[in-house]
């Protein structure tokens, strides 16, 4: 996918397989080692140790059938001995059979055991990275695909938005302190206003744009956290009720996407497209520092969310119209914005092809990620067991699954304050006015 006069093409590459199945694997090994390391993991020595597990674990599986047809026959041959008149010889193959049972268990004890290892090599196992991912460490080897015309605020003297929020009493993070701690901001008056505005108009132009609302739970159980792939990379970064065993969402793409969990879709069924707002919660927040104060870097924030089921053959086109999507809404906003096709050591650990979108904070000088939109493959549908029934060979084919920011509201917050400050007010993007009901934020 190349950006290219105004337009996103999906180049024509293969598409991954993927959550990453043992036969795959398999016949793929070299394949797998050389694209895992574009994530920077060596992942020569799990391959190997699943494809030896595998090993053991079909050789196991052959003797259990061979004991299970031995079993039948004896048993058969246990009755007709009985028949016969033939009882000494029936009671030795009765003992036989019991030997048969007590290996037959061992046997599939054995088995299990192996599943389990097998389980636990497969799920450190990232997505594999598309081919168009360029290598790199971090955020920095991130490749930028465009980038708008930045406003010229040459002499102009901005402040950052947690010096806005304070003078014009929109935001109140001492107050977020006192009742939670760092990272739970108190939104007040028209601030407020203005985060709920910002909230309607991203639902509603996600409905305008084809997508279904759904307003889903914020707390999710196990199943729903591994299914996207949450669970066990991101634990450490999930709100964890330990009583209920149930995770705060980080994301709505959790909930969201875990609807078509064990559902297999009719054709006619697909493209699913949704949009859900929820608030969502993070436990790291970073270090100290101007680049995680006020809304940068928050525990709780609130997010729309867009999510796609797609089939295979459609995954990359969606991807592309998801892209453009998002851009428009930053355009009608009118934030300076760029976009980054993620490099190898930033994307994350179930994206095949990712693109991050950043607006320009005029009062920082910097650049805020305000959207992430990925192309996961069949990565999430693998371990959701999502599929859709093929009209023509009536075969259950695992589907794709993406999804994106649209958007995250507490970066745009932050950048509507400070590319909109005047001297004596704050300018509303002329889009939400009529959610707000006012065009201008003034000093108390």
């Amino acid at each position: 996918m190349e950006y290219s006069s105004g337009v996103f093409l999906f180049l024509s590459l293969p598409n991954t397989i993927i959550m990453l199945p043992v036969k795959y694997i398999i016949e793929n090994k070299d394949l797998v080692i050389d694209r895992l390391k574009i994530k920077n993991m060596d992942a020569s020595s799990i391959v190997e140790q699943i494809i030896r597990l595998d090993s053991e674990r079909r050789e196991l599986q052959h003797q259990l059938d061979r004991e299970l047809g031995e079993l039948k026959i004896i048993s058969r041959q246990i009755g007709d001995l009985f028949k016969q008149g033939k009882a000494e010889e029936a009671t030795l193959a009765k003992e036989h059979t019991v030997a048969i049972k007590e290996s037959g268990r061992i046997l599939k004890e054995k088995h299990q055991d192996i599943d389990g290892q097998l389980r636990e090599l497969l799920i450190q196992l990232p997505n594999l990275p598309h081919e168009s991912v360029p290598p790199g460490k971090g955020e920095e080897d991130n490749l930028e695909v465009k980038k708008s015309e930045l406003p010229d605020f040459t002499g102009q003297s901005l402040k950052p938005h947690w010096e806005l929020a304070a003078s014009y009493d929109l935001i109140d993070f001492e107050l977020g302190v006192k009742l939670t701690g760092a990272g739970f901001p108190v939104y007040k008056k028209q601030g407020a206003k203005l985060q709920r505005a910002l909230i309607s108009f991203f639902l509603d132009e996600g409905e305008a744009a084809g997508y279904e609302e759904v307003m889903p739970p914020i707390v999710v159980n196990e199943d729903s956290g591994f299914g996207t792939g949450q669970l066990p990379d991101k634990e450490g970064q999930m709100y964890h009720i330990g009583v209920d065993n149930l995770y705060l969402i980080p994301t709505a793409e959790v909930p969201v996407t875990n609807i078509y969990r064990d559902v297999i879709l009719k054709r006619d069924e697909m493209p699913v497209k949704n949009i859900a707002y929820t608030p969502c919660f993070r436990r790291e927040a970073g270090s100290w520092g101007s680049h995680v104060r006020g809304l940068n870097r928050l525990h709780q924030f609130d997010k729309v969310e867009i999510v796609q089921v797609r089939h295979p053959e459609e995954s990359y086109k969606a991807l592309d119209e998801m892209v453009a999507y998002v851009e428009t809404l930053v355009q009608k906003l009118g934030l300076p914005y760029r976009i980054l096709r993620l490099c190898g050591g930033d994307i994350s650990f179930t994206s095949a092809l990712t693109y991050d979108f950043e607006v320009f904070s005029a009062g920082q000088e910097r650049w805020l990620e305000v959207s992430s939109v990925s192309n996961f493959v069949d990565f999430q549908a693998n371990r959701l067991k999502l599929r859709f029934r093929d009209s023509e060979s009536k075969k259950n084919i695992t589907a794709h699954t993406l999804n994106g920011s649209a958007l995250a509201l507490p970066r745009i917050l932050a950048a509507i304050l400070e590319n909109n400050q005047k001297d004596s007010y704050i300018e509303i993007p002329e889009v939400l006015q009529k959610y707000t009901g006012f065009d201008r934020i003034e000093k108390p």
